[in-house]
């Protein structure tokens, strides 16, 4: 059973570690994952964004975060689920859980980044409607995919 739950300090180390674990697999960390992913607290939430977390069976098995991005945006962040859970519907119940969060923050649209080699949460996404648009290669050095949801 998958349930979502809201950000609380204790789950800092499971941000952390979730991302890292994906990050370290198939990219290096660069220094804004340092930053987002060890001060979360000052990093997204301060300025209203939202984390989430998937518990599978009372276990902390993924996480997506929300960051205001300006102009009635934000961008999904960090989303990442441990390898162990893969293949439950845990990357889609959490972008589900995202886009509902995202809307109850009156965003208009949902932007995120990613890279190609990514396929299933590249798929994931355009289940749940989002679009490919031009990429910005200057936010994160590993991104070449960018992609847009209206709400």
């Amino acid at each position: 059973m998958i349930t979502i739950l809201p950000y609380q300090p204790g789950y800092q180390p499971y941000f952390e570690k979730l991302n890292k674990a994906w990050l370290e697999k198939y990219f290096t960390i660069e220094p804004v994952d340092e930053y987002l992913l060890g001060n979360p607290e000052e990093a997204i939430l301060k300025e209203g964004g939202k984390i989430l977390f998937a518990s599978y069976n009372g276990t902390i098995a993924g996480t997506v975060a929300l960051k205001h991005a300006g102009n009635e945006a934000v961008e999904m962040i960090k989303m990442a689920v441990d390898e162990s859970f893969r293949g439950l519907g845990i990357g889609r119940r959490l972008c589900e859980a995202a886009i509902d969060a995202a809307r109850e923050m009156n965003a208009k649209k949902i932007v995120l980044y990613s890279e190609h080699s990514l396929k299933t949460a590249l798929a994931i996404y355009r289940q749940y409607g989002f679009i490919h648009k031009p990429a910005d290669r200057t936010k994160y050095k590993r991104a070449d995919v960018y992609m847009e949801l209206d709400l």
